[in-house]
């Protein structure tokens, strides 16, 4: 995608636009501070891997510079696999040729973790938030990203919690039903985020080991609840849950 392309896709609100009298363009305008309490959530639909990381490069430089406020980005992703910082590439457990004949795109990225799979059914969340000038504490992020899911599963009446020694989202201490791998500037605004599965196929992960951990299975909150699950059923309670947790007010664009 070009950056022309991409500078296009703001227009059409794909990207962060500023509510109707705030100005974008040219960095006129600085209205949003560290400490605005506004938080933008966005359903952008099923978005290419490459395109969400323009989306995303886009919106934090907006974020830091006062343009936005603070934004959820959701959405679902095509087959593809992400490499973390931490990724060992052994995980990956097909050939490139083998993943190319399957669908599977691979993009190595700049968030924290290991090996993961985002596809469709899955609700990815990319929280751009600015943790300053009381949240820059990496480990209570991601705690309080795992809080959040936890939450929303509330919702369905599923019972999650966290698992001592792992980041992520866990049913009965064993099964995966949402993955987290981040990455925070040094100015202390976020990206990357969240991958909670809805309605996930399943075996779409066998082509990996999920973020490194071969003995515990990944599932759906479309398993766990033995329905189909649309992603716009998730969507409320996810973004709900989340401007809870981190106080903020939050606005559906």
């Amino acid at each position: 995608m070009t950056a022309l392309s991409v500078e296009t896709a703001v227009a059409d609100a794909r990207v962060p636009a500023a509510p109707r009298g705030r100005v974008l363009q040219g960095g006129d305008s600085m209205d949003y501070g560290s400490e605005d309490r506004t938080l933008e959530a966005r359903w952008l639909g099923r978005v290419p891997y490459a395109e969400g990381l323009e989306l995303q490069r886009i919106a934090v430089e907006r974020r830091r510079a006062g343009q936005i406020p603070d934004q959820l980005l959701l959405l679902e992703h095509p087959d593809v696999i992400t490499l973390g910082t931490g990724a060992d590439r052994s995980h990956i457990l097909l050939s490139p040729e083998q993943l190319e004949r399957r669908g599977y795109q691979v993009f190595e990225t700049g968030r924290g973790g290991d090996v993961t799979y985002h596809g469709p059914g899955q609700l990815v969340g990319y929280p751009i938030l600015d943790l300053k000038p009381d949240r820059r504490d990496l480990h209570r992020y991601l705690r309080d990203l795992e809080q959040a899911l936890i939450s929303a599963l509330a919702h369905w009446g599923v019972v999650a919690a966290r698992k001592e020694g792992l980041t992520g989202v866990w049913i009965d201490d064993r099964r995966k039903i949402a993955a987290i791998g981040v990455r925070v500037s040094s100015r202390w605004i976020t990206s990357h985020g969240f991958a909670f599965n809805v309605a996930t196929d399943l075996t779409r992960f066998g082509a990996i080991v999920p973020c490194g951990i071969a003995d515990h299975p990944v599932t759906s909150l479309s398993a766990e609840l033995g329905r189909a699950v649309e992603l716009a059923e998730a969507i409320p309670p996810v973004r709900e849950a989340l401007a809870a947790v981190f106080q903020r007010d939050l606005v559906v664009v």
